[in-house]
């Protein structure tokens, strides 16, 4: 019994190390200046993973993720501009690796839409608060002045 607990004991240990093992292999991109690291940083923070669903490939470990960091990498080192990059990565991966789409003729709906929805709403809104504003009161006729009497009576009375 004993050497079962300790083997299920050990078990546990080696299952339960695994991810912490696994973690640990963080990739180190050495840079000439401390530019480029930032540089990097910031350009695989804004690159999304093509195979993850809405994870950058700076916390990717997808093979495709590693394989734009190290991209990104080498064209940092080549003295590449982040718009270059950016461009590289988009005629490589399409706009979908971009978190941000840039406005152009295929997003100019995407990006303006929310606007011209607040507009929109923003005449409904002024249209209803004007209609009730200039809404005519009228004084109650005699056979709904009697109604609302029945049912003031008819409460008092219970």
């Amino acid at each position: 019994m004993a050497l079962m607990t300790r083997a299920g004991l050990l078990l546990l240990l080696l299952i339960t190390s695994v991810p912490v093992l696994a973690d640990s292999a963080i990739e180190v991109r050495d840079f000439e200046r401390p530019v480029m690291a930032e540089r990097y940083r910031d350009l695989t923070a804004s690159l999304r993973c093509p195979k993850c669903d809405a994870q950058a490939i700076d916390s990717s470990d997808s093979p495709v993720a590693a394989d734009m960091r190290e991209r990104v990498a080498d064209l940092l080192r080549e003295g590449r501009s982040d718009k270059e990059i950016l461009d590289y990565m988009v005629a490589r991966f399409g706009e979908f690796v971009l978190y941000n789409p840039r406005l152009d003729e295929r997003t100019w709906l995407l990006w303006g839409l929310p606007f011209v929805l607040v507009m929109i709403g923003g005449v409904i809104v002024a249209v209803f608060v004007r209609k009730r504003k200039h809404a005519q009161v009228r004084a109650l006729s005699a056979e709904e002045r009697e109604y609302l009497n029945a049912l003031f009576n008819r409460e008092g009375s219970e």
